[in-house]
């Protein structure tokens, strides 16, 4: 099943326009990138299989590549209802058919919640077509089963509100007095969680570093524009240089015994020597 969603997801968005990088045994399964929109998805039949380690990775690598980070699932526990938003972990997560809707700018307004599926209404949306219509606020209040004074609330501010209730509103105006939730929009600050003394020493040249968990690179590290990826070993995934590429980011190897062919590769030793930021992004530019 999860296979099947990774094969449509990817069909679907290369026929929008994005490059599409798939990946395995790693926090994420599908990079894709559309000019400055980059996505970075995880695929799940059960969203609540998600752990929290996984999440944090995928945050984590999400806020030095400018990316958006997002879980699409069959379901957690139950099915996942379509235009529905659901979180896990903080990160959004939807149905396949929730994602291709958002992408064509169609944004969900729902959202499940502890409480339950709730809400959001745009005060000044309902306010203007309650007039434009001639209800008073008593009519309205009637109508949704609510007093006078709340709805007076809900329009001056955004008011989250049960289904049942926002029923009746859409019933009586329609969709646009919810406020739709872009999912795309927001992104996470940089970060450094520097764990061994070659992150460390990225975060004394001058760059936020992080080491990474369940990735194709083990650390990740950023200055300005220029971003490197960084792996460790002797050992480089194959797909190593083509999230690169992805990604307009330089990549190097930290090797230990062997040193790898057409790749920029110091040993640690020579990593640590580097003084000024600007010398090891030379020698990565160089290459």
């Amino acid at each position: 099943m999860k296979n099947k969603i990774i094969d449509k997801l990817a069909v679907f968005l290369l026929k929008d326009g994005f490059t599409v990088k798939t990946l395995t045994r790693t926090c994420f399964d599908l990079l894709a990138r559309r000019d400055y929109k980059i996505l970075l998805i995880k695929v799940l039949e059960d969203a609540n299989a998600m752990s929290k380690e996984y999440t944090d990775a995928m945050n984590l690598v999400s806020s030095y590549i400018g990316a958006v980070p997002i879980i699409i699932a069959e379901k957690a526990g139950n099915k996942l209802e379509d235009n529905v938003l659901y979180t896990r972990f903080d990160l959004y997560t939807f149905n396949f058919n929730t994602f291709v809707n958002s992408i064509k700018n169609k944004f969900p307004f729902v959202r499940r919640t502890q409480a339950g599926f709730t809400i959001s209404i745009a005060g000044n949306k309902l306010k203007r077509k309650r007039e434009e219509k001639g209800y008073s606020l008593n009519y309205l209040s009637k109508k949704v089963g609510v007093t006078s004074r709340m709805i007076d609330k809900y329009e001056k501010g955004n008011s989250e509100i049960t289904i049942s209730k926002a029923m009746k509103i859409y019933n009586i105006f329609g969709p646009n007095v919810f406020n739709e939730i872009n999912i795309f929009s927001g992104k996470n600050k940089i970060q450094s969680n520097y764990k061994s003394d070659l992150s460390k020493k990225y975060i004394d040249l001058g760059f936020e570093a992080s080491d990474t968990n369940k990735t194709p690179f083990d650390i990740i590290a950023k200055k300005e524009n220029e971003l490197i990826l960084t792996g460790i070993g002797d050992k480089t995934r194959r797909d190593f240089s083509s999230l690169s590429k992805l990604l307009d980011a330089d990549n190097l190897v930290i090797f230990k015994k062997k040193k790898p062919k057409d790749i920029p590769a110091v040993t640690k030793e020579e990593f640590l020597e580097f003084e000024k930021a600007n010398e090891l992004i030379k020698f990565l530019k160089e290459f």
